[in-house]
């Protein structure tokens, strides 16, 4: 089955509620994730694949409260940015070990 995007959005009043719909939406098989999206973080975006959109809206519905369904779609497949070869430094770890000798003492005379 094909992965979908589910945004649902819910009117929750109170961080108490907010995290009662996300545990609702994460115990519904098929989901691999679910985030709160949105300018008020009032929506909950839920991917996974055979996740049944009408049962989700019904268990919010009766658990939390007003619950409007968004939109159901396929998810945005991110192709990776082909990127340059990292040089990658490695550093000698006894670097700055000086075995227990004491470092030089510099002094400074400066002339005015």
């Amino acid at each position: 089955m094909e992965k979908q995007k589910i945004v649902v959005k819910v009117s929750m009043n109170g961080d108490k509620k907010a995290r009662k719909a996300l545990k609702i939406a994460v115990s519904i098989s098929g989901v691999e994730s679910a985030s709160f999206v949105g300018s008020d973080k009032d929506q909950i975006a839920v991917t996974g694949a055979g996740i049944d959109s009408v049962e989700l809206t019904t268990l919010l519905r009766k658990k939390v409260g007003y619950t409007e369904l968004v939109s159901v779609g396929p998810v945005e497949v991110k192709k990776p940015e082909s990127k340059p070869a990292e040089v990658k430094v490695q550093v000698d770890p006894y670097q700055y070990y000086y075995y227990g000798y004491a470092m030089p003492y510099y002094t400074y005379v400066y002339q005015y």
